[in-house]
């Protein structure tokens, strides 16, 4: 059953905007179908007994869109959300929520790839900074770093626990030189710069601090480089004399072990994840800090915050 186009009003007589599409027996929408909403928006695929349930395309009226699976009026199964910005999440959705594993472009080109939960970023995941390439790999916990990580640059890495979205205990630093510089980053409290906006003046901050301890060389496993034995047999008699055996001879090259090639590092830079503005429900994840590595003596970290973007629930 379906008809040409009808506004519709629920049992209060409250507009419910326009629909076109196929309906069941009790004359809800049920099958495809495409909505108007009061607000402008619109919503074009499945609906089972008069709710958005399946795949389907949801255009709100600012530019944002979200193209995937519905239950029960809520995002839920795989699905693209475009944001009005041009960032995008590409992944999975329970009830409203990015859930399971998902990718998060940001208008910067940055991205995150990895579990999500209620919305943030949740277990084993990449975030990677577009502009200088540097990484981090690892856990993250209600969207900050938690847990054993890394941040991966050109010729260097630092491998080491993160709390609370920063690096805290013992880590060290792996250099392509072949060396590891060993140390811990221990969470100092330093007064506040009194920028506007913040709550009290004098009031302090805690950042990670590196102590060196030692330097160590890294051990490489050798790569052994094989020839094949080459067979060279001797010239053969002449014709009226018997025919002899040829003699083999054997040459070999000496194996020599070649040294793996490690990444290549670069300069430690600061990085800053971009700010994105979602529909309208205000709903963000906390930005991944980034740090500032020297390969000398003491390398020196520096955070940085992003403000995720927030989505409004489109309603019917």
């Amino acid at each position: 059953m379906s008809d040409a186009g009808s506004d519709e009003f629920d049992e209060q007589g409250v507009y419910l905007g326009e629909y076109e599409g196929e309906r069941n027996e009790r004359d809800e929408r049920h099958g495809h179908g495409k909505a108007t909403l009061p607000n402008g928006d619109t919503y074009e695929g499945m609906y089972e007994c008069g709710k958005r349930h399946g795949q389907g395309t949801y255009r709100f009226k600012n530019g944002a869109r979200y193209i995937g699976e519905w239950s029960k009026n809520k995002k839920h199964g795989t699905g693209t959300f475009i944001y009005p910005d041009g960032s995008k999440y590409d992944g999975g959705w329970v009830e409203d929520q990015r859930c399971g594993f998902g990718k998060y472009t940001y208008i910067n080109n940055d991205y995150y790839e990895g579990e999500w939960q209620n919305h943030v970023r949740h277990g084993q995941g990449t975030y990677l900074y577009s502009e200088t390439g540097t990484k981090y790999v690892g856990i993250w916990k209600d969207g900050k770093r938690e847990g054993q990580g890394e941040l991966i640059h050109a010729n260097h890495k630092y491998v080491g626990p993160w709390k609370d979205d920063r690096t805290e205990g013992k880590g060290k630093y792996i250099f392509d030189i072949g060396c590891m510089q060993h140390g811990e980053y221990v969470a100092v409290e330093q007064a506040s710069d009194g920028n506007p906006g913040e709550e009290e003046e004098g009031q302090t901050k805690v950042v990670p601090k590196w102590h060196a301890t030692q330097i160590t060389q890294v051990m490489m496993e050798p790569e052994l480089e094989e020839e094949d034995e080459e067979i060279k047999p001797e010239e053969a008699p002449e014709a009226e004399e018997p025919a002899q055996a040829p003699i083999e001879g054997e040459t070999a090259d000496d194996e020599t072990p070649q040294d793996d090639d490690t990444e290549k590092p670069v300069q430690p830079s600061e990085e800053t994840e971009a700010t994105e503005a979602e529909p309208a429900e205000t709903e963000g994840d906390a930005a991944p800090e980034t740090q500032e590595e020297a390969a000398e003596d003491e390398p020196t970290e520096q955070e940085t915050a992003e403000q995720e973007p927030t989505e409004q629930e489109p309603d019917e």
